[in-house]
This record gives C-alpha cells, sequence and structure tokens, in this order.
C-alpha cells in the first residue's frame, strides 16, 4: 500500500468544515434537534475519495477519544449492501449485540441509543443513497460523521460536498515513484509529469500504470507515456486507457481469469474463488491473483482475500460479457458456486472436532481433496467469518442464477449450518434471519409452496428461540397455510405442532392443547408413531400447566405406551417419570411412587444417570410426604453417587427443595 499523497487543501477544507455555522442558522431558520455534523467527500470512483476520508480521520482521530466506527454501504462488486448489515456491523463495532430480526428502524435506534452521548467518528464508505446514510446519522453533535460517494447526498440537510478532481502534477508524480521509484522519475522529470497529466491525476489510472512499469523495469515512462496517448478516444478515459495497457500486457490466461472476476460474490475473491472460475489450480490462481495486486487489478487485504476496485468493476464486466460466451460464463459460475459447496462442508466437519479430528471419522471429508480440508477448527471457524459477505452473496448469487435448485438448496443449506455448528443459533441468527428470508422472497415470487412453508417455519423457529414468540406465531400459521397449499403432511403437522408451541409459550394452555391436538390427530391418521408420542407427551406437559391431572394422566400414559411400541426406553423412562409427577400433584403419592420405581428401572436399562438421580431424588420426596424418611434418605444416597461432580448436581438436588 502508497502512502497517502496531495490533498493538502481537501484536507484543509473538511477541517475547517468541522466547525463551520450550520447553513439552517446562516438562513435564520429554526435548528432541528442536533444531530452530527456530516462531512462528505464527493468523487468519481478512481479518484481516492476513501484514501482522502482515511488520511482526514487519522489526522483528526484525537479529537474523537470514542474510537473510529467503519463500515462500506456498497461492495466492491458494486452491489448495496443492506442498511441493517451496516447497522449491524456499526453496533458490533460499539460491543452491543443487535437483536437478531429487528427491523431497520429499530436498528437505527439502537444505534444512536449506542452512541449517545459518545465522541466518536462514523466514516461511512461508498455511499448510493442518501437514505442508507440517514439510518446512521447519531442524534449527538459530538460525533462526527464523514461519507463518501460519487455525488451529493440530496436529502440530507447541512452537507456540502469536498469534490476530487484529478491530483496535482506534483503529486501525481510522487505518487508514480511510489511505485516505480525515484531514479526512473529523477532520470527524465519532464517524462513523469507528461504521464501524470496523462492520467489525469486520477490516483486509480496511477495506480495501474505504476503496477505495470513496477513490473516492466526495462519499460520506458515516455513510450508509456506515448501508448497512452495515442490510445483512440473511443478507448474512454484515462482510468480506461490505463486498465487496457494493463490487460493487453497480461497472458492468455490471466487476462480470462480477469474477466471472470466480476463473478465473484460482493467482489471478494480469493485462490479458491480464482481457481474454480478458471478452471486452474489453486496455487496458480493464487499465483495471478498475486501479479494482479501488484498491478493495481485488485486490493489485497490482511485476511488473504483480493477486493475488485469498485472502479474497475464496470470495465471487467464489460470484458465478461463482450469476451465470455453466455454458457461459458454458466459454467464457470456453477464450478464457483460448487466449489463453495465443498468448502462450506469441509468447514462443517471441522466445527465437531477433537484431537483426532473431525468426531465422526474420516469418512465426513471423504470425497474432498486436500486442497479443500482445513487444518482445524479454528482456522474453519476464520474462513468462515473472513468470508461471510461473500459466502452470503453467493447464496444471493446461487438462489437468482438458478432459483431453488439442487445446487442453490446445497449452497444455502451448508452456509446455514456451518453458522449453526461454529456459532450456535443464537450467536448466527441476524446471518440466518437473511438465508431463510432470501429462500421465503423467491419461494413467494415463484409461488413454491413447499419452499415457502419450510422456510417460514425456519424463519418462526428463530423468532421462537430469540424471544420473539408473537412473530414467530403468525409465522408458524403462514407456514401452516403454505404448507396445506402444498398439499405437504410434514410440513403441516410441524407448523400445527408449532402452533401449539407458541401458545404454550404464551400460556394460553387452552389454545396449546387444541392445537397439540390438531398435529396428533394427523399423525395418527398418518400412522407416524413417534409424532404420535412426542405430540402425547406435549399434551399432557399442558395440561399439567393447566391443572387438569386428570388429562394429563391419560395423555403421559398415551406416551408412555407409544414409547414401548417404538422399544424407546429413554422415551418410556422419560413419560412415566412425568406420570410419577402428576400423580404426586394430583395428592395419589402411593401411586406416584410405583409409578416412579418403574421409571427408575427403565432408567437404568436405559443407561440415563442423570434420569435416575431425578427420579431417585423425586422417590425420596414422595417417601418423606408418605412418613417414611429413613427409605428417602436411602435414596438420597442413591441420587448422590449417581450426579458425583456433575454440574447439573446442584440442579437436580435444589429441585426437590
Amino acid at each position: 500500500m502508497t502512502d497517502f499523497v496531495g490533498r493538502r487543501r481537501e484536507l484543509k477544507e473538511l477541517r475547517e468544515d468541522i466547525a463551520r455555522t450550520g447553513l439552517d442558522t446562516l438562513s435564520g431558520r429554526k435548528a432541528k434537534a442536533p444531530r452530527a455534523r456530516v462531512l462528505l467527500v464527493a468523487g468519481r470512483p478512481g479518484s481516492g475519495r476513501t484514501a482522502l476520508a482515511e488520511a482526514f480521520v487519522r489526522e483528526i482521530a484525537e479529537q474523537y477519544p470514542d474510537g473510529v466506527l467503519r463500515t462500506r454501504l456498497t461492495a466492491p462488486g458494486g452491489e448495496t449492501v443492506p442498511t441493517e448489515r451496516a447497522v449491524r456491523d456499526l453496533l458490533e463495532g460499539l460491543g452491543h449485540a443487535a437483536p437478531a430480526g429487528a427491523g431497520e428502524d429499530d436498528l437505527s435506534s439502537a444505534l444512536r441509543t449506542a452512541l449517545a452521548g459518545r465522541r466518536a467518528i462514523v466514516l461511512v464508505d461508498d455511499a448510493a443513497d442518501p437514505n442508507q446514510v440517514d439510518a446512521l446519522l447519531p442524534d449527538t453533535p459530538e460525533c462526527l460523521v464523514v461519507v463518501t460517494a460519487e455525488g451529493p447526498l440530496t436529502g440530507i440537510p447541512d452537507v456540502r460536498p469536498c469534490t476530487l478532481g484529478g491530483l496535482d502534477t506534483p503529486s501525481a508524480v510522487t505518487m508514480l515513484a511510489q511505485h516505480i521509484g525515484d531514479i526512473r522519475v529523477t532520470v527524465d522529470p519532464r517524462a513523469a509529469e507528461a504521464l501524470a497529466e496523462e492520467c489525469g491525476g486520477q490516483p486509480a489510472a496511477l495506480r495501474l500504470i505504476g503496477g505495470w512499469l513496477a513490473a516492466h523495469p526495462k519499460a520506458s515512462v515516455v513510450d508509456v507515456s506515448k501508448q497512452l496517448h495515442d490510445m483512440p478516444p473511443s478507448t474512454g478515459g484515462p482510468l480506461a486507457r490505463g486498465f487496457r495497457l494493463v490487460y493487453e500486457s497480461l497472458p492468455q490466461p490471466a487476462q480470462r481469469t480477469l474477466r471472470l472476476l466480476p463473478l465473484a460474490p460482493a467482489g471478494v475473491v480469493d485462490s479458491h474463488t480464482a481457481s474454480a472460475l478458471a478452471g486452474c489450480s489453486v496455487a496458480a490462481a493464487q499465483s495471478t491473483l498475486d501479479d494482479f495486486a501488484g498491478l493495481g487489478l485488485l486490493h489485497s487485504s490482511r485476511d488473504g482475500l483480493f477486493l475488485v476496485p469498485g472502479c474497475l468493476a464496470p470495465l471487467l464486466q464489460a470484458l465478461l460479457e463482450a469476451k465470455e460466451r453466455p454458457a461459458e460464463v454458466q459454467l464457470a459460475r456453477a464450478r464457483m458456486l460448487e466449489r463453495t459447496v465443498r468448502l462450506l462442508h469441509s468447514c462443517r466437519a471441522m466445527a465437531d472436532t477433537d484431537e483426532d479430528g473431525p468426531v465422526g471419522g474420516p469418512e465426513k471429508l471423504d470425497g474432498l481433496p486436500r486442497a479443500l480440508r482445513f487444518p482445524d477448527r479454528r482456522a474453519a471457524a476464520t474462513w468462515l467469518d473472513t468470508r461471510l459477505p461473500a459466502l452470503s452473496a453467493a447464496a444471493t448469487v446461487a438462489v437468482a442464477d438458478g432459483g431453488l435448485d439442487t445446487l442453490a438448496r446445497r449452497l444455502v443449506s451448508g452456509l446455514v449450518r456451518a453458522l449453526v455448528d461454529h456459532r450456535g443459533t443464537a450467536e448466527a441468527a441476524p446471518e440466518l434471519y437473511g438465508l431463510h428470508r432470501l429462500v421465503l422472497d423467491v419461494a413467494e415470487r415463484r409461488e413454491l409452496h413447499r419452499e415457502q412453508a419450510a422456510a417460514l417455519l425456519n424463519l418462526a423457529d428463530l423468532d421462537a428461540e430469540t424471544g420473539r414468540t408473537q412473530e414467530a406465531l403468525e409465522r408458524y400459521r403462514a407456514a401452516l397455510a403454505a404448507g396445506k397449499a402444498a398439499n405437504d403432511p410434514y410440513a403441516t403437522g410441524r407448523a400445527m405442532e408449532s402452533v401449539g408451541g407458541a401458545y404454550q409459550e404464551l400460556t394460553d394452555w387452552h389454545r396449546a392443547a387444541d392445537w397439540f391436538g390438531r398435529a396428533l390427530s394427523q399423525a395418527l391418521a398418518r400412522g407416524e408413531r413417534a409424532d404420535e408420542a412426542r405430540l402425547y407427551g406435549r399434551l399432557g406437559n399442558v395440561h399439567t400447566y393447566a391443572g387438569r391431572y386428570g388429562d394429563a394422566l391419560r395423555s403421559w400414559r398415551a406416551a408412555a405406551a407409544g414409547y414401548r411400541k417404538l422399544a424407546d426406553v429413554p422415551g418410556q423412562a422419560k413419560a412415566l417419570s412425568e406420570m410419577a409427577r402428576v400423580q404426586e400433584y394430583a395428592g395419589r403419592p402411593e401411586e406416584s411412587l410405583h409409578t416412579c420405581r418403574e421409571a427408575v428401572e427403565l432408567a437404568r436399562k436405559a443407561e440415563d444417570q442423570r434420569l435416575q438421580a431425578a427420579l431417585q431424588v423425586r422417590l425420596a420426596d414422595t417417601l418423606d410426604r408418605l412418613g417414611d424418611p429413613a427409605a428417602a434418605r436411602l435414596h438420597r444416597s442413591a441420587a448422590d453417587r449417581l450426579l458425583g461432580d456433575d454440574p447439573a448436581a446442584c440442579e437436580i438436588r435444589s429441585a426437590s427443595d
């Protein structure tokens, strides 16, 4: 990375702009509620607007002790970043966890609350829409917002842009010298000045030409300047001419790799992406990407990724459309998405590892070449974290490209499972919401009722797990309607059971029992014996909470019988233990004692020590109430022996207190 040069006038203008009188005050209009000052650096892609904003922030950082928060509103490939994602990034930078599933307004409010009383800089890069920026603006005047954009932000009041043109000639020559060395500039300073002028003082063009000259140490500065000058006007401006010179000097395989880079999701490239797109080895792809970065065709990052510069994205896209046949583009994209699926599979396999490798044995990685395998769990988790924006974009590409075909399903499913396996559902919830909404949008547009039901169930499960029970209930009902439209008994059964679970969470026992009963009726009609036993148990729970002990006992008895027919000994033991609990509540301690002893025998047969211990404690409590303290002590001692140093011991013991 080269050092920042020039722009002294613009930096001074930005510093002075911080304290200037607002336009509302000058016009005599009544000032609105205090808010952060917004400074805008405006310039065309490749003008160095981001570099100027970063240099300015470094100069004034000491005046803002609460630090600098950064977000980008346009991906390197040109796609708009959802405002929700930008707000979450800023909240994470502040150490605040945003509620999963929250809408844009709630997130913006949370951000403003988090910034209240702070003195911080918010650097918003590459804004495309003033509405995006407005959602990020703090309400406190102690904060400063620095925005980069191509043009003015109409709709954001009191913002005067600092508009960038080209670098002055001395600064442009200095930038060239950073790439090619002082000697080549000193030997022929006029040639260097002429070259800087041919580049229009545009930093992106200077970076390309400087990179090319650095890679060709014997090339003459004069000749390069003449080549640029002699290009026909139809080639375009300085950036387009510089890009053409660099592109045409590349070997044919490298040219093709470069042409295919617009297919990289979110403009993020690594060796696997380039390898899959170009159909070459990972090592060859890595070497090519390194060369591209040296030439200024890509930006390299610290985590081994490369970014397609936004200013070059249109030029690359034009080459792709002009030089590659649609069938070849489709094949390259399919190779890239298939590679992503395989890497996600490898990532998931490493989520559950021990010192001997993936739990379950090496068969988890069967069929994967060594180049696609991660050395350990930490490497897999790091890959997932650093590639997540690109992986999310890949899911969007897969769905957009093939609707919900097999490849798209596998990619979305693989990403969902990798996130859950490595992060857990709660931590991964914001990303999971986005993925399931993506599937839901496509399913709704194309009237794919089965997929719609599945996406709604997944979203509702997320709502339920993050405490948004009412929202979950509404989505479960919508999933039920979609399941019926698809004539999908699995989706309708699961939706009915989940509606019952939501009502149970809302302590509406009557409706919960009604919906569990509906789901049970369907399971009985279809002969789904495992579902029958589980649903009898859920009915037993609801009746117990409602104090309907007779109904609860009938349900638990039916659940125990169902588990017995399934030869599910642990399930039968747990059902009997719940029967014993209800019998105790109903004032039938002798029956509870008999049922509990039967459950203990089954738990012993199932080798479930925790359940055995809990039942021993329950037996002790019942014997105490029946007036046999000596026998009660024996059962408590047995529970203690079973639990030993189990962390759950205190919980089980305290349940009897």
